[in-house]
């Protein structure tokens, strides 16, 4: 067991690890509980009852939260002609096709997220081991490989963000910063909840959400009441 720092352990001092708390007190305590000097980011964290190995319950998808996630998103485009021109003008930071790939395979990565038009995909293909790697692979899915670029860039510059459920059927999403003030924390937890309530696979059985967790950056992890939480919807 990895050993813990004095500003970790005064934390997790501070969290009943038997308590189920209700989303109002939870999001009052991750905020309590945060000692980075940088504004940590709130991440949470729902156990679903599926299993990711049958491809009937693969749960991925994508949340606008309302308040966004307190990261300024660089943007990158893969799209040529007017759909480029559309991109940049809504806000992409990065925008090209064969030029951006080439730079793309000389090792430059500076973007988060990345777009691309159906019609630029077989190029995209060429670093789709470098792209997926790392998370940044344009895919149908989630809504990333489409001709409304205007729209999804929009979405991410606002808080976009994707998520897929691992191998334990946890779902992690960040939603937002200890900055932020509890209702637009709470609010942003609850729009991935709901996302996740309307992804739910039809083939899952009995309990679908079983747990929830909230935790800073570096910090303990919060166990929330799903009753509450759902009951707050």
């Amino acid at each position: 067991m990895p050993k813990r720092g004095k500003k970790y352990l005064e934390a997790l001092n501070k969290v009943d690890r038997q308590k189920r708390y209700e989303l109002d007190e939870a999001v009052k305590l991750v905020k309590d509980i945060s000692y980075t000097k940088f504004p940590s980011t709130v991440e949470l964290a729902v156990r679903l009852g599926v299993n990711p190995r049958h491809a009937d319950q693969m749960v991925r998808g994508a949340v606008v939260l309302p308040h966004g996630t307190g990261r300024d998103v660089k943007v990158l485009v893969f799209a040529k002609g007017d759909k480029a021109d559309e991109a940049k003008a809504a806000g992409a930071d990065f925008d090209g096709a064969e030029d951006l790939v080439e730079k793309i395979k000389e090792g430059w990565l500076g973007f988060d997220k990345a777009i691309a038009t159906p019609d630029v995909m077989p190029i995209v293909g060429r670093i789709g081991r470098i792209l997926g790697t790392r998370g940044l692979m344009p895919n149908p899915k989630v809504g990333t490989v489409t001709f409304d670029v205007a729209k999804v860039v929009g979405e991410m510059k606002k808080g976009r963000v994707e998520f897929r459920v691992d191998k334990a059927g946890i779902i992690h999403v960040p939603v937002g910063k200890v900055s932020f003030d509890n209702k637009q924390l709470k609010e942003n937890i609850l729009a991935v909840i709901d996302t996740l309530l309307k992804l739910r696979p039809a083939t899952a059985k009995g309990t679908y959400v079983k747990t929830v967790a909230i935790a800073p950056t570096m910090g303990p992890g919060i166990k929330l009441d799903v009753t509450d939480v759902l009951g707050s919807l």
